[in-house]
């Protein structure tokens, strides 16, 4: 009945380990919130980089005076013409604006399920081998107490 501590402890340990160091432990969930948050980062640094492309596009669109701003920066033009500079348009950049970063999600670390279902039985069998060389080790010692 005790040899079967070792299989409990080869369930227990392989359990815990499960638990926390697991394909689907508490490692693997730590890691993917933290994926999540830096996705939602980016989601709203999108958010902002599109809502400043979309400002710029409804100003080329719709207002002639930032269209012809915006063809002299880039070179388009006769040179005989004035330029006027109007007050609040803020600038206009010369190179095209960042259109955001990809962010590829890391895996997750964790410790494979097969290498635990390893150290689980690793530990079974050293706690069965224990008890198996302490109950050999007591019959040796009565049989010498015998004697």
């Amino acid at each position: 009945m005790k040899y079967l501590v070792g299989l409990w402890t080869g369930v227990l340990i392989y359990g815990i380990c499960l638990f926390f160091n697991g394909p689907t432990g508490f490692s693997a969930y730590s890691h993917l919130e933290d994926e999540r948050l830096k996705q939602q980062k980016n989601m709203e640094t999108l958010r902002i980089i599109n809502k400043e492309l979309e400002t710029a596009k409804n100003a080329l669109l719709y207002d002639k005076d930032t269209l012809t701003i915006y063809a002299k920066e880039l070179g388009y033009g006769r040179t005989d013409e004035r330029f006027i500079r109007i007050v609040g348009l803020g600038d206009i950049k010369k190179h095209p604006t960042n259109p955001g970063q990809r962010v590829i999600a890391r895996e997750a670390d964790f410790v494979s399920d097969n290498v635990l279902k390893v150290i689980a039985f690793c530990a079974g069998l050293t706690v069965f081998i224990c008890f198996a060389i302490f109950d050999l080790l007591r019959a040796v010692q009565e049989k010498n107490d015998d004697f």
